[in-house]
């Protein structure tokens, strides 16, 4: 069986050292739509080096980001990347993130359960520098055709809405281009720019990367509940649930509770396709 999860998890934890700087979180802010309008004071929180802030989805790209592809070489773990999917993405912050930065982030298989026809992965990166833990990354890695060995399950992550009308509605278009400023903060797959590769992977187009749309949707819950606080935010997950396409627009419901906002995105020129689903943001 090509993944043997006993070993995957007893593995020893990969350790790596990454830095960043006020660029790479400019030049990410940017690829989640920020800058519109570019004189607002509001996004110039996001663009101005003299009055930037972090938004902490921005750990999944720091020092590159994609940091599960390493992970799917641990001991254990020999699987076909065609059959690999981005299943789910959870962000905990321990502290708010530095401008720049230097830290250390250790990878290891932390859970890996049996769906029958799939197998989920659990791939977490804690990251830390000298002052202590800065934040802790799962990515759930949804892999077809290796399960049925008779695993763990594991949880449900469902999450039902609130039986009422979401407390804000906000629409967010995604550029024509964004796709192509997105991957320069290190995720390069041509699934998300080259047309020819995209037709191959059975898309009429590139698709918007999965991680823009939970940034998107990160960003708008902060600007519209959170007073554009960005360290109000403890963690963040969500369940990939479709594609979204350059050129449409985002729709993303909001529910307000006592910390915590439960959301809904979908596409509204599909009528109201799901993009993002079980997304949660737990905050002060």
């Amino acid at each position: 069986m090509p993944i043997d999860a006993a070993k995957a998890i007893a593995a020893e934890p990969r350790s790596a050292e990454i830095t960043w700087d006020h660029k790479d979180v400019q030049l990410y802010h940017l690829g989640l739509g920020a800058g519109v309008p570019a004189t607002d004071p509001d996004e110039l929180r996001y663009t101005l080096e003299s009055k930037l802030h972090v938004l902490p989805s921005f750990a999944t790209v720091a020092g590159a980001g994609m940091g599960f592809v390493g992970g799917l070489g641990a001991p254990g773990i020999d699987v076909d990347l065609a059959a690999v999917l981005h299943g789910g993405q959870t962000i905990t912050v321990h502290r708010p993130l530095p401008v720049a930065g230097r830290a250390t982030t250790t990878s290891r298989v932390a859970a890996v359960y049996d769906k029958g026809k799939a197998a989920i992965l659990v791939l977490r990166a804690e990251a830390a520098d000298a002052d202590g833990p800065l934040w802790t990354s799962d990515a759930q890695i949804f892999v077809r055709g290796e399960g049925g060995w008779g695993g763990d399950r594991g949880p449900s992550s469902r999450t039902e809405l609130p039986d009422r009308a979401p407390d804000r509605t906000v629409e967010r278009p995604i550029r024509e281009e964004q796709a192509l400023l997105y991957r320069l903060s290190g995720d390069w797959n041509p699934l998300h720019a080259d047309p020819e590769f995209a037709k191959l992977a059975g898309f009429e187009r590139p698709i918007l990367h999965g991680l823009c749309s939970y940034g998107m949707t990160l960003k708008a819950v902060v600007d519209t509940l959170l007073d554009g606080d960005v360290t109000r935010v403890r963690s963040y997950s969500t369940r990939f649930a479709g594609v979204v396409f350059p050129g449409e627009t985002l729709r993303i419901r909001m529910w307000a509770g006592d910390g915590r906002v439960q959301v809904s995105v979908t596409a509204v020129e599909r009528d109201d396709a799901p993009v993002l689903a079980d997304t949660v943001v737990d905050h002060a």
